[in-house]
Parts: C-alpha cells; structure tokens; sequence
C-alpha cells in the first residue's frame, strides 16, 4: 500500500479487525482492543500478523504495551509504514 493517510490505514485496520470480533461491535477510534473487543494476547498476535502483511510492515511488538485503542494502533502503523 502506497498511502499513509491515516483515514485509509484506519478503514483497513477496521476490517482487519472486523474478521476477528463479533461484527456487532461497533468500531470506531475510540474502541479499546481489550476491554471492548474482549481480544486475547493470541488474537492480537493474529491481527498484528495480519496488519503486518497488508501493510508490508514489521510492527515493534515491544509498543504494544502501550497501545489500547483503535487510534493508538492505526498511529503506530502509521509511523511504521513511514519508517
């Protein structure tokens, strides 16, 4: 993917995410990976993995600690695919 608009990183990483939570959720910015998507450390690996491929990127797992929204995740790939 060439672009690193935000908006369209968000849209993929929405479907990503999609795919791996009950699709009656709603997800926006604000929804917390853990708290409200109920994900494991296992499925967040899986998401992780698959954001890597689509975005051809290698994410810094050590900054996932630090992430626990929507937002805060697309910034990271964001900064990674800018890398």
């Amino acid at each position: 993917m060439s672009t690193t608009e935000y908006a369209e990183i968000f849209a993929e990483v929405k479907v990503i995410l999609e795919r791996f939570v009950d699709v009656s959720e709603k997800i926006d910015e604000e929804t917390e990976l853990i708290n409200d998507l109920d994900l494991d450390s296992l499925r967040v690996m899986e998401i992780v993995q698959e954001v890597e491929d689509t975005f051809d990127i290698s994410f810094p797992l050590n900054e996932l600690s630090s992430i626990r929204t929507v937002k805060d995740f697309v910034l990271q790939v964001q900064q990674e695919i800018k890398a």
